[in-house]
């Protein structure tokens, strides 16, 4: 379901895992590749990048052709590494919010989405 991006924390990781989240992780399988293979291996896998890396939103609206399923990028990295899943879970939890086929930001105290339709 999520591919944790190198950058994303692996006690984050871990606590997804724990809540029954399929994850696979860049800084496990892959590290140091680029972004662009990132965003290969979630289209190839049909994954949802979990990332901290602002580059995603630029790389996707303005010069990629493929758009992976979704990106969640966290814009604050909170106050330890776990800050991350607490998050997701708690979005996930909120039958109101949709993550597929978005680019979703999140912010401590607020999400913002951009929508896209893929091909």
């Amino acid at each position: 379901m999520f591919l944790a991006n190198e950058n994303f924390p692996k006690p984050s990781v871990n606590i997804l895992r724990e809540n029954g989240f399929e994850v696979k992780s860049i800084q496990e399988d892959s590290p140091g590749i680029s972004d662009e293979e990132v965003i290969k291996i979630a289209l190839g896998l049909n994954l949802i990048i979990l990332t901290f890396d602002r580059d995603y939103g630029e790389l996707i609206f303005r010069h990629s052709k493929d758009l992976p399923p979704s990106v969640v990028f966290f814009r604050d990295k909170g106050n330890d590494p776990t800050f991350a899943a607490r998050i997701l879970l708690n979005l996930l939890s909120n039958s109101d919010v949709s993550i597929n086929n978005a680019f979703t930001v999140i912010e401590e105290k607020s999400i913002r989405q951009r929508f896209y339709q893929k091909d």
